[in-house]
């Protein structure tokens, strides 16, 4: 038999391998010679620190007990990185932009960067992952025990119980020197991943000897062990399916959850690419860990002695035996799974217990007022390296309590129970924005609240929290509060019974409480960059500039970064704003580059209140600082819709401002024309009436003064016949019950006539000059030629009516484009003024009241014309004087031959 002395020496020679693997691995990462340390291999070993011993020695007892059930704690990982890849890589890109350094440091950071909610995290991370720390140092004196050199621990007491202790402070001691040796400003460990990922490598080639051994060596290979299995109680299926589910969930949920596998898996997590890799890479490690697990079970039945630990069947196997070398490559094997589950645990929950703890009450107690360089480093140092001893003691204080007597796989699940119940707060956070820091507290302290009154606290054991009585009766006789028959609720798995109520009520808290209370400014912020953090690849800017000192922020950052890193990050951010000298600008960009630095070491939550102190001059100014962000974020909310309303209102109103200012417009004109048209038709009816009556009764009347008033009743007699042809065109026109009479004719003759007749109804008025190319009016137009002739003869007389220029002219042009013909009639007037242009062609409209001697139909009656002979009359805006263009379609339109 091996003795105490030799599996102390390879123990020892053990470690010392891995700190070699260690130091070589920093001393590389400080030389800048990372590639192969950030390499996806790598990275998918570091993975492996979720086999711990459990999985080494308890899933052998677990399958030995209750059959496959054991595949469920390897099934839920897998699931994770095979059907929920996108959900990892989601969160490694959130640790990675926002500079997370534990998954407290997640939760705090995405409900508003709040140290109480970090520090109930914290708090219920510590109780929870106590178990598990509990289950190694059990797992590793076992290893001894099966040696036989417990007794040889010396001291008082129970050997078993003093094995632990002095484990626990092995591995205490062993996981400060690797851990805590500085403050790395991403918090990753080259250096501690670099010796997990040996290690998984000595655990799987341990697991998968003793599988071999057992297969080929104590069987007759294959066909003999699966009839081996087939033989036994394990080949025969009988599985509870609840319980299958569950654990398959909580291991799915403690994979993502668990402090220690959010260290690799998030926060060592150097590019998504490592992700690729380890999405197939991880599941086949893990299905290589499992290969053997039955075999060895069924054959540790068949051939050791009734009454034997199964869970240590990977031992005892080849002791019983003679291989007495394997057995010790088994337990280096199971010893490697317990200290790098144990160290990458205490390196996590020390992180969380100094950002989120030590660090907010050092603030608080001391403020701003230590300025020599490195005393923050030391405190935070300092309490890292505390922390780690007080979480190892407590898995063992956990341990002696217990008495150590349950099955390593019922330990393990007592834990994954527990660090599960920020599973809805921390999936909530990252994929639904109305997740507030109310809702975040309310589901982790109900969940956790659950899971210690009805788990944890009776995991230790009759007597030692809870008396008999309270369990079968409940608290003061109160039935329905039993700890493992909630709610009256009996005859359920315990498991089952704490998850069901505690995942049940943590998730209803957290939607309930998340819809009744409003989230700040920061949350909503935060809570845009986590949910959308693919589109949004940096964290909110969300400080002011000019109001912090350079210098006060860099004897901050020397206090948590060094000297070295803090003087490199400020001239690199100097040489980037091309400012002269070391210290640049405490520009709003750069005080958030600076938070995320900080946040590498003592957390974001922390890194923030610092900053704050500085720059808003008291503990912590988040609300103010974001009262601008916070317009900002509604606004981004809502602009979408508010712009699209806002636009559409706007363009109604304009449209109904229009259409109310032509009303009124055509509202007056309509009242003027009635007047205009009473006068029209009055006046001239008047004349006729009077000029009779004279011829009537005047007998005495020469012939030159008859003949002067009959003159005078023939002309109004055409005045009035001229005022009612227009009305009767304008009625037929608009009830398109003309008749057109379409001849062939010449646009020359058409204008010349037009002309003419413009000329002798102008009685005297004023004249006007019209210039003509009567080249290009040679063309022929198939149409209603007088119908095209009055619209000539309205356009002609409203030149002449209403050009104001002191020499008035109007040009005639006549064009072909676009398979049309154009006639243009612009003049060198004033022109229409902008507001009466879209009236010009409305009934009764007038321009220039006072030289309005029509009733304001010819423009009407233009635009009627030209719509019946599938033309259109519009007026020309960019012109000097008036202007207005006939087109004719060329249909029409023949060329001159």
């Amino acid at each position: 038999m091996t003795s105490f002395n030799a599996l102390l020496a390879i123990c020892l020679a053990y470690v010392f391998f891995l700190f070699v693997v260690a130091f070589v691995a920093e001393r590389s990462a400080m030389q800048g010679r990372v590639r192969w340390l950030r390499s996806p291999v790598v990275y998918t070993l570091s993975l492996s620190i979720y086999c711990t011993a459990w999985t080494f020695y308890g899933a052998v007892g677990s399958a030995a007990r209750n059959g496959i059930e054991y595949v469920a704690i390897y099934l839920g990982p897998s699931l994770v990185m095979i059907g929920w890849f996108w959900a990892v890589r989601k969160l490694v890109r959130i640790g990675r932009s926002q500079r997370i350094t534990s998954i407290a440091d997640l939760i705090s950071s995405r409900y508003g960067k709040s140290n109480f909610l970090a520090m109930c995290v914290t708090i219920f991370f510590v109780l929870g992952t106590t178990p598990y720390i509990a289950l190694q140092l059990q797992s590793v004196t076992l290893s001894f025990e099966v040696f036989g050199l417990a007794e040889s621990v010396s001291g008082g007491g129970d050997p078993k119980t003093r094995t632990a202790f002095w484990v626990a402070i092995g591995l205490a001691i062993f996981t400060v020197f690797f851990g805590t040796r500085n403050l790395d400003a991403n918090e990753r460990h080259h250096g501690v991943v670099m010796a997990i990922a040996v290690e998984a490598v000595v655990k799987l080639a341990a697991l998968l000897s003793v599988g071999i051994f057992v297969v080929w060596g104590l069987s007759d290979g294959i066909p003999d062990i699966l009839e081996r299995i087939d033989a036994s109680e394990i080949g025969i299926w009988q599985v509870d399916g609840g319980r299958w589910a569950g654990i398959t969930f909580l291991s799915a949920a403690a994979f993502l959850c668990l402090p220690r596998m959010f260290q690799v898996l998030v926060v060592e997590a150097a590019d998504d690419a490592h992700l690729r890799t380890a999405s197939w890479a991880f599941p086949t490690y893990l299905m290589l860990m499992s290969l053997f697990v039955v075999p060895i079970a069924v054959v540790g039945l068949d051939l050791l002695p009734a009454g034997s630990n199964p869970d240590l069947f990977v031992l005892t196997l080849p002791l019983s035996q003679g291989y007495e070398g394997l057995a010790v490559l088994s337990f280096l094997g199971g010893f490697s799974s317990a200290t790098s589950m144990v160290i990458v645990a205490a390196i996590a929950l020390s992180t969380m217990v100094s950002n989120h703890i030590v660090m907010p009450i050092w603030l608080r107690l001391t403020g701003v007022g230590a300025t020599m360089s490195g005393d923050v480093r030391y405190v935070v140092l300092t309490a890292r390296r505390v922390s780690i001893a007080l979480v190892v003691m407590l898995g063992y204080a956990y341990y002696k309590l217990s008495g150590g007597g349950s099955a390593l796989s019922a330990i393990g699940l007592v834990s994954f129970v527990g660090v599960s119940q920020v599973l809805p707060a921390m999936l909530g956070g990252i994929f639904w924005r109305g997740a507030t820091r109310a809702g975040a507290i309310a589901a982790v302290v109900t969940g956790f609240s659950i899971w210690t009154y009805s788990l944890f606290l009776p995991s230790l054991g009759d007597g030692v929290i809870f008396s008999a009585q309270m369990m079968s009766q409940g608290p003061w006789g109160i039935d329905w509060l039993r700890p493992q028959a909630l709610f009256g609720i009996e005859n359920i798995d315990p498991l089952l019974h704490t998850l069901f109520w505690s995942m049940m009520l943590n998730t209803i808290a957290f939607f309930v409480f998340s819809i009744i209370s409003f989230p700040g400014p920061v949350e909503r912020l935060q809570g845009a960059q986590f949910v959308n953090i693919f589109q949004h690849s940096a964290s909110p800017r969300s400080w002011s500039a000019g109001v912090a000192q350079t210098e006060d922020l860099l004897i901050m950052a020397q206090r948590i970064l060094g000297a070295a890193d803090a003087l490199a990050l400020f001239e690199r951010e100097a040489n980037r704003q091309k400012v002269s000298g070391d210290l640049p600008e405490p520009t709003p960009d750069f005080l958030q580059v600076l938070e995320r630095e900080l946040a590498g070491s003592v957390g974001a939550a922390t890194a923030h209140a610092m900053v704050g102190q500085i720059v808003g001059g008291h503990s912590v100014s988040v609300e103010d600082l974001m009262a601008v962000a916070d317009e900002s974020a509604q606004l981004m909310e809502y602009s979408s819709r508010l712009e699209t309303q806002s636009a559409e209102l706007t363009r109604t109103a304009r449209k109904l401002r229009e259409a109310n200012d032509k009303l009124t417009r055509l509202s007056v004109q309509k009242d003027a024309f009635l007047s205009q048209i009473s006068h029209e038709l009055r006046t001239p009816m008047s004349s006729i009436r009077a000029f009779s009556e004279i011829l009537r009764d005047g007998r005495d009347l020469d012939g030159a003064e008859q003949s002067k008033f009959s003159s005078i009743i023939h002309d109004e007699a055409i005045r009035l016949t001229r005022l009612l042809d227009d009305l009767l065109d304008l009625s037929v026109l608009e009830n398109a019950k003309v008749s057109l009479n379409v001849q062939r004719g010449r646009l020359g003759d058409l204008l010349d006539r037009a002309e003419a007749a413009a000329a002798s109804n102008a009685d005297g008025g004023p004249s006007i000059r019209i210039t003509r190319n009567r080249d290009a009016e040679d063309v022929w137009v198939q149409t209603d030629l007088d119908r095209l002739t009055q619209v000539f003869i309205n356009l002609l007389s409203n030149a002449r009516k209403y050009c104001e220029a002191d020499d008035p002219e109007l040009t005639i042009t006549i064009s072909q484009k676009d398979g049309q013909v154009r006639i243009d009639f612009l003049d060198n007037g004033k022109g229409i003024s902008i507001e009466a242009r879209d009236m010009i062609f409305e009934k009764f409209a007038r321009i220039g009241e006072q030289k309005a001697g029509g009733a304001g139909l010819g423009l009407a009656i233009c635009r009627e014309i030209m719509a019946r002979l599938d033309g259109e009359i519009v007026y020309l805006p960019t012109t000097k004087g008036a202007g207005f263009r006939l087109t004719l379609p060329l249909e029409m339109a023949l060329a001159a031959q």
